[in-house]
């Protein structure tokens, strides 16, 4: 097992060293990182196809977030350069038209447990509110004292030839910075959302980034792991 740590010094490189760990698990070695990336908004594949694309980019830009344009998801996904974090399991698939459903199931328990342990009293549940920032099956969100939903966490799947990823996002802390970002870009996508629908993990342990990760990166790299290789990518972003 492969165990990225920190992050290189610029977004590309950055995306390049998560790009590497498909290919590593082509290989047959498992790897797994969890890092904050640089400060961006990420577009699917599906916002490209918009209208209303060109016009989100260059909202994003402006208020200091680099749009890039990114492989694994649907909807665009904000990063605060701080407090947001992002983590990718990639793995040997034997066949790729076999596994997602299990992959998907192991990954989202092991964010699930990992969050659990941090504060044993947060409400964590499957699903995400209406309008929710990048919608998709596999998301998490935490219930407010109001009952209210509030997404704290997706997943989507990419899968090759011969290797599968699933990489997800966990916010840590809600910053106004990110509604206004993801609200502008979906207002000029022309897609739904609701600025109240993104949440955060502010309980005991669960507010410090630091400690999340942690906690995620042993949640996926998960019980029976020997030989694990810590490759230092970088001070940056540790």
């Amino acid at each position: 097992m492969r165990v990225l740590r920190g992050r290189a010094a610029t977004i590309e490189a950055d995306r390049e060293v998560s790009d590497d760990l498909l290919s590593a698990a082509a290989d047959g070695e498992p790897a797994v990182r969890v890092w904050t990336p640089h400060q961006q908004v990420a577009f699917g594949r599906r916002d490209r196809r918009l209208e209303g694309y060109g016009d989100a980019a260059e909202f994003a830009r402006e208020r200091g977030f680099p749009p890039v344009e990114r492989a694994v998801g649907g909807r665009a996904v904000a990063y605060d350069g701080e407090t947001t974090l992002a983590f990718v399991r990639a793995e040997p698939a034997a066949d790729f038209r076999r596994g997602t459903t299990a992959r998907y199931k192991r990954t989202t328990a092991a964010v699930e447990r990992a969050l659990r342990s941090l504060e044993a009293d947060l409400e964590v549940v499957a699903g995400e509110p209406e309008d929710s920032f990048c919608p998709g099956t596999h998301s998490l969100s935490v219930v407010g004292p109001n009952g209210r939903r509030r997404k704290i966490a997706g997943l989507a799947q990419r899968v090759t030839q011969d290797a599968a990823v699933v990489a997800g996002i966990v916010l840590v802390e809600s910053h106004d910075s990110l509604k206004t970002v993801l609200e502008g870009v979906y207002d000029r996508l022309d897609v739904a959302f609701e600025p109240a629908s993104v949440g955060a993990v502010t309980a005991g342990d669960a507010s410090d980034p630091a400690v999340v990760r942690t906690a995620l990166e042993d949640a996926l790299i998960g019980e029976g792991a020997t030989d694990i290789a810590i490759d230092a990518i970088g001070e940056d972003g540790e």
